[in-house]
């Protein structure tokens, strides 16, 4: 059990020091949040106050992860030039907001090629990523989260992810799995002991396991390979219990922060039976 660091995405309002305490009521040891509105193309950096108070609070409750999610609007293979730079610098603001207050990284969903080819779309990802990356110096990593696949999403299989890793050269690049997303793009038709350890096979052969930054615990409401993406609470949906016994099943997990993104029972998110329900799947 104390090998697992169980996170959850808290709400900043009120400021960003606020995340930590909702996360300590929680019982988490990792958070997620949004550094920035993220609806929004602009993001206001945070004044050195508003840093300092969030790395206290860090320290205060021993957090032992910090993530940012990037802006929903953000698409670095759209072939539009307005929304790739509006996109490439929310993630250079964004990066940088990580880096003010110490966090591990920045967690963004990779994008649609729409208006160019695949190939095109892939060559401008990588190349604006190197900049976003050289940009924005320090250790606070960019990581790519896999989609739930369908129409034009680039990186929807482990093997173009591994090419958009391999091919960036930088080791402030990483990778987060989420559970939902990787069911509804048919990456396993359940997830068994069997298919897990498969998955990260391919993970480690392509990617290399210890570019895993974080797993985004999300049950599905949708079925495998529906391309759909909607979370579940824990339990609640097509992954079921039983898939994240079979996810814990795999050591090579264990050391990797857990962060639920769930609706919620009260439909306001990551709440404590969602925390509850991991801790008792964990024992």
């Amino acid at each position: 059990m104390s090998k697992f660091v169980l996170g959850a995405h808290v709400s900043t309002a009120g400021g960003l020091h606020t995340a930590v305490d909702r996360g300590e009521k929680l019982g988490v040891q990792s958070i997620q949040i949004f550094g920035a509105s993220p609806r929004s193309w602009r993001a206001k950096m945070p004044t050195q106050e508003e840093c300092e108070k969030f790395k206290h609070g860090i320290k205060k409750y021993s957090i032992s992860h910090v993530f940012l999610h990037a802006a929903y609007l953000v698409n670095l293979a759209s072939g539009n030039s307005d929304i790739f730079l509006q996109s490439k610098q929310s993630l250079i603001d964004h990066l940088s907001i990580a880096e003010l207050i110490g966090a591990h990284g920045l967690i963004f969903h990779i994008g649609s090629s729409k208006g160019i080819t695949r190939e095109e779309a892939l060559i401008q990802e990588i190349e604006a990523m190197k900049e976003i990356i050289n940009r924005v110096p320090g250790k606070a990593k960019l990581i790519m989260e896999n989609t739930a696949g369908g129409g034009d999403k680039v990186g929807d299989s482990i093997k173009e992810m591994g090419e958009l890793y391999q091919k960036t050269e930088s080791d402030r690049l990483g990778v987060c799995f989420d559970t939902a997303h990787a069911f509804e793009a048919g990456w396993v038709t359940s997830y068994t002991k069997n298919s897990v350890k498969r998955l990260f096979d391919e993970f480690d052969k392509e990617i290399g396991i210890q570019n895993l930054c974080a797993i985004h615990a999300n049950d599905s409401m949708t079925d495998s390979g529906s391309h759909h993406d909607r979370h579940a609470n824990i339990g609640e949906g097509k992954i079921g219990k039983e898939g994240f016994r079979a996810l814990f099943s795999d050591k090579r997990l264990h050391s990797i922060p857990w962060i639920l993104e769930v609706p919620g029972f009260d439909g306001s998110g990551p709440d404590i039976k969602n925390v509850e329900i991991m801790k008792k799947l964990l024992k």
